[in-house]
């Protein structure tokens, strides 16, 4: 039954130096449940969070969406800021991350999105505001589109989407990309997140890290890097950035002035277009400029996750705006 909710509880107190496809043995900050999907003819399940508020309860709901190079786990500070002051908090790994099984399936950010409004409708949960950092603004935009009944307000915090990578990135195959996946290393991971942090990279960031290294080390991993190239196909091939005039829910950008991401940046060769892309502080400008309404936050000096480089100024510029 497809609405049958499934529960199961991380044991591992460490990373385990090895994890399967589903990062099976490592224990997310609260309890993981799973809603059982069907697509393409195949079975596979959504793991979710969903934590209750700690303090005096307000009847609100936010859903956090995560990064492609992340899961659910990461946004541990945040849900105890939203939880404390009164929110329901949900956090769903996407079908391809995670969690969440991983899946040699047509990816798309309409799929995603209807996933997620399923898991919703699963809880019972009407209206929500719906948070998206990185991949996850992409989803939650999309989301946000197809759903609009059901956004109360939508926070993008350093989104990827907000240019059209193929204007710039060169393509590449799904086979091509799955042979660069599959030769990820804890020292390439480690690397390529570095690239978030521009004031250097944090000792504690491992945290996050090391999960997806644990992966590359386990009969797995072919799984895996299968669907991390496949998820980069979706991102390059299905843009969002040409449809937030059509967003009406009330909007926030938290921006961090210092990111400079580009998916697929490895794949220029010419400086010169280089140059052009990945420019945040104006790109959330244009962005917030074209949603009618939309509040922008920059944080300067800071780069592609606020919500773990700076917590403090991403909690109150969140707070104050769901406030």
């Amino acid at each position: 039954m497809l609405g049958q909710v499934l529960t199961s509880f991380g044991q591992a107190s460490q990373t385990p130096a090895s994890l399967n496809a589903t990062l099976d043995g490592y224990e997310y900050p609260y309890p993981v449940k799973y809603l059982p999907l069907k697509q393409e003819h195949q079975t596979m399940r959504m793991a979710y969070m969903d934590v209750p508020a700690s303090g005096k309860a307000n009847g609100r709901t936010v859903m956090l969406l995560h990064g492609k190079n992340f899961f659910g786990a990461y946004w541990r500070g945040t849900i105890q800021a939203l939880t404390k002051a009164g929110f329901r908090v949900i956090v769903p790994d996407q079908i391809g991350f995670g969690k969440s099984d991983k899946l040699a399936i047509y990816y798309s950010f309409h799929q995603l999105a209807r996933n997620t409004r399923h898991l919703l409708d699963t809880l019972g949960i009407q209206k929500t505001v719906v948070v998206g950092h990185s991949m996850g603004g992409m989803v939650a935009t999309r989301f946000t589109l197809m759903y609009p009944e059901t956004v109360e307000k939508l926070v993008l915090e350093n989104p990827i989407g907000l240019e059209d990578y193929r204007l710039g990135v060169p393509f590449q195959s799904v086979d091509q990309a799955e042979a660069t996946e599959l030769k990820s290393t804890e020292e390439s991971i480690r690397k390529y997140h570095g690239s978030y942090y521009p004031n250097g990279y944090p000792a504690a960031h491992d945290e996050w890290v090391r999960p997806l290294a644990a992966q590359t080390r386990h009969a797995d991993f072919p799984k895996v890097a299968l669907a991390n190239a496949l998820t980069f196909e979706m991102i390059y091939q299905q843009p969002v950035c040409y449809e937030f005039g059509r967003v009406t829910a009330p909007t926030l950008l938290i921006i961090g002035q210092a990111d400079r991401t580009v998916v697929g940046k490895g794949l220029i060769k010419d400086p010169k277009v280089l140059a052009t892309m990945g420019q945040y502080p104006e790109l959330g400008r244009r962005t917030a400029a074209q949603i009618k309404g939309a509040k922008l936050v920059p944080i300067e000096k800071v780069g592609h996750i606020p919500h773990l480089e700076a917590p403090a100024q991403f909690y109150e510029a969140l707070l104050s705006f769901l406030r």
